[in-house]
């Protein structure tokens, strides 16, 4: 019975299939011990391997147990096991690890089942129903730069992991929106254009410059620094000019994100800063009522606890900042949006300001004390980006690197290595232009996700457009090759889905279809630990593992065709799922 439960609730994930049935052996092998949970990883002399003996003998040798040791403990695990047709063998190695070979039939059958299922029944169930992804968060009226590539693109993969886990995930773009920079800007606007009404993008022109002109004219002009201050007192008092003003610098730079978000086929709803600005005053008082605000120097803080600082909320003028914005957002998510889990993307450097306003949130008793219990927050931080001096990456000129001219030259250089492969003689102008943008941005994604994300790494195009290697131009191509492969045997391949069947006789066909398999462990490793490098590394091994099978046995024209294409074809499915979860659009030929 707990067989057919565990192979219907756990689809395509034998980690978790093999988890069910080892919960039986152990509640059979070690009745008194109630809640053990199996620890299950895939092995080193078999498929998997189950490592509880070890832990449990040195939790039942004092308490007058039958069994002499590890190894006995594991020979019970594997005779309590519930047969299962998943399983072809087990056997004890070293000091009490359980291996098992899973059954080569069953492996095949699984691949058949979601070749004509869908690859979604393979998909990871997480426990948690509704989550935020606050990621990309770039500031109105300055361009979006190098340093918002990674938080989009991390933040962007996470979202899509989660989605596909059945996750209900709200994507949020908490743009910097408000604060004491609106002030210059709307003053320089007004002087600019007294009739802000008439103001256009093309008036403006760069946003960028406009921003460098009005900080000049606030640092060198003590007459428009005053102006600018009142101009700021203005708006947060809600005086209907200077909100026009401010709406109208918002939506020029929305307009701007807008066209980066498209081309990276990112989607994001912007709730700013400024949304919360009605629900900040309450938060603050459910705090102070519950003793949390301090006055210290003239400001209100939370002190909080292992900080040598406080964590201020309100500034001695009166006014906010970024913590009271923060934890007025976090009280928003939890109550308003019933969010699960929160999940805020930004680089290392915030780091001990989240620490911070999380400690003060479970401090308020809003968040559970243990952080692994939901709901729940994560800061996701990431290294930065560096240039091939080791440091921060910046222009020559010593500018910060604008994202649009990073898409640009990606797509540029793919463009002229695909022309120098005579592509543009066999190509459309357009189908051109979509492969290089595909194999462009794809490369850009995937340098950025295939590092663990906490580490810092040197931004080269040579290295991410090559194609040899763990590049995404080197994964693109195998999809192409497979794609290739399947249109050269001129067999309907959704005809052989429902007919053909799979069968894993050599070492090299059971190695991919195994690999095949771990799909859906994998997506969920990387949502749990928020580490997408871990599906880049799975996407690179399958790729691999395809070359060896395709080396070793030959697909068209043999007697194994039916079921080599199959293999194909499922090898293609998976690496297709992994692209669209890594933000990459496929690509068919090249």
């Amino acid at each position: 019975m707990a067989t057919i439960v565990a192979n219907k609730e756990f689809t395509g994930n034998p980690r978790r299939q093999l988890a069910k049935l080892f919960e039986v052996s152990l509640k059979l092998t070690v009745p008194d011990e109630p809640n053990v949970e199996p620890l299950i990883e895939p092995g080193k002399f078999g498929d998997y391997q189950c490592n509880n003996a070890m832990g449990l003998w040195s939790f039942i040798k004092g308490k007058g147990t039958q069994f002499r040791g590890p190894p006995a403990v594991g020979q019970a695990l594997i005779k309590n096991l519930p047969s299962s047709e998943m399983v072809e063998s087990c056997s004890i190695a070293g000091p009490g690890f359980v291996n098992v070979v899973l059954s080569a039939k069953w492996i095949a059958k699984s691949i058949e089942n979601m070749l004509v299922d869908g690859i979604d029944t393979w998909a990871p169930t997480l426990s948690v129903k509704r989550a935020v992804v606050d990621f990309s968060s770039p500031n109105i009226a300055k361009e979006m730069h190098v340093g918002h590539l990674r938080s989009t693109i991390i933040g962007d993969t996470l979202a899509r992991m989660l989605e596909y886990s059945k996750v209900e995930v709200l994507r949020r773009n908490h743009v910097g929106d408000w604060g004491t920079q609106f002030g210059m800007l709307i003053e320089f606007l007004f002087e600019k254009f007294p009739d802000t009404d008439s103001v256009t993008e093309t008036a403006i022109g760069d946003l960028q410059m406009f921003y460098k002109k009005s900080k000049l004219r606030f640092d060198l002009d003590p007459e428009f620094k005053e102006k600018a201050q009142q101009a700021v007192v203005r708006l947060q008092g809600g005086d209907p000019v200077y909100r026009k003003a401010w709406a109208k610098i918002c939506e020029i730079s929305r307009n701007e994100f807008a066209k980066v978000y498209q081309r990276l086929r990112v989607e994001l709803e912007e709730k700013g800063e400024s949304f919360y600005n009605p629900y900040i005053a309450n938060v603050i008082e459910e705090l102070s009522s519950k003793g949390l605000v301090e006055e210290n120097e003239g400001a209100r803080v939370i002190f909080v606890e292992g900080f040598n600082i406080p964590l201020m909320v309100v500034k001695s003028n009166g006014g906010f900042n970024y913590a009271s914005t923060d934890l007025t957002a976090l009280w928003y998510r939890l109550n308003e949006e019933k969010a699960e889990w929160i999940i805020y993307l930004t680089d290392l450097g915030q780091q001990q300001h989240f620490h911070m306003f999380f400690k003060a949130a479970r401090k308020a008793g809003w968040l559970p004390d243990d952080d692994k219990t939901y709901p729940r927050v994560n800061h996701v931080g990431f290294g930065l980006v560096l240039g091939a001096d080791n440091k921060r990456f910046r222009t020559r000129a010593n500018e910060v690197v604008r994202l649009v001219d990073l898409l640009d030259e990606a797509k540029d250089r793919s463009k002229a290595a695909l022309i120098e492969r005579g592509k543009d003689k066999e190509w459309t102008p357009e189908e051109l232009d979509q492969t290089a943008e595909a194999v462009g941005y794809g490369a850009l994604k995937f340098a950025d996700l295939k590092t663990n994300r906490l580490t810092g790494y040197t931004f080269s195009f040579d290295q991410m457009l090559n194609d040899k290697g763990d590049t995404a131009v080197y994964l693109l191509y195998a999809h192409a090759r497979i794609c290739s492969i399947i249109r050269k045997s001129g067999k309907d391949i959704d005809e052989l889905k429902r007919t053909g069947k799979i069968a894993l006789d050599h070492a090299a066909e059971r190695a991919l279809g195994l690999h095949l398999l771990q799909f859906a462990e994998t997506v969920e490793e990387a949502c749990t630990t928020l580490l997408p490098n871990v599906l880049c590394k799975y996407l690179y091994y399958l790729s691999e593992e395809f070359t060896k099978f395709y080396s070793n046995c030959q697909v068209n024209g043999s007697a194994e065709e039916t079921s080599r294409l199959l293999l194909c074809e499922a090898t293609a499915i998976v690496m297709r799922k992994c692209f669209y979860l890594l933000g990459i659009t496929p690509v068919y030929k090249l």
